[in-house]
């Protein structure tokens, strides 16, 4: 039920990453406007995009990428043959070829600092990193050391290692937008959980099952 919140947030953070949208916010509520004009930022339609995960809300991502004629690939463990986008089974080569490289997988150990500093070498100066999955997916020492070079053209991240710690090296990056793990934080979604919550109680009342058991 949340797959849709947070793919939109995906596509937010692609946008708002590479035009620069809340650090033009910034520039007019400070009054820079007055005296000069904003820098040129990044397009997005037709940019390549890179999904690690493709599950539900990978799909849904790339499904709301085509509305901007994003080409997309995916890399995750297996190939899913019902897919129409392409497969990479090498997540360097994924990196390599993306604009945007957004992440949609689980958490846990066998994704902990899989975005390492090899990979976001390979993402590149003009390649923008979003995560909306867990902050231990990216080794963030070496994010902050990748943005702080301009090795690594921007981020959008909603998560972070150790939340709500952020690194304040990045709050005065105009390329890096900070968000407060917001992914599912709609009053649409969170009714909607609150009402599946009710119905799992309902069902285990009358029926001793659970709709959605773990």
């Amino acid at each position: 039920m949340l797959n849709d919140c947070v793919a939109d947030l995906a596509l937010g953070l692609m946008i708002d990453t590479a035009r620069q949208l809340a650090a033009a916010d910034r520039f007019v509520r400070a009054g820079s406007w007055l005296g000069s004009s904003f820098p040129l930022t990044r397009k997005v339609s037709g940019k390549k995009l890179g999904i690690v995960g493709y599950g539900r809300i990978g799909q849904a991502i790339a499904r709301r990428a085509e509305g901007f004629d994003m080409p997309v690939r995916y890399h995750q463990r297996r190939e899913n043959p019902a897919s129409s986008h392409g497969y990479e089974a090498d997540l360097l080569a994924l990196a390599r070829w993306a604009d945007f490289l957004v992440l949609a997988c689980p958490g846990g150990a066998a994704t902990h600092h899989l975005i390492g500093a090899e990979v976001l070498a390979a993402l590149g100066p003009q390649g923008i990193l979003v995560n909306i999955a867990r902050g231990s997916v990216v080794d963030q020492a070496a994010l902050v050391e990748a943005l702080l070079a301009g090795t690594l053209g921007g981020a959008g991240l909603d998560v972070f290692e150790a939340e709500p710690q952020v690194p304040e090296a990045l709050f005065t990056l105009p390329n890096v937008v900070l968000l407060p793990h917001v992914g599912s934080g709609t009053e649409e979604t969170r009714l909607q959980m609150e009402e599946l919550v009710l119905a799992n109680l309902q069902a285990f009342i009358d029926k001793g099952e659970l709709l959605t058991p773990l």
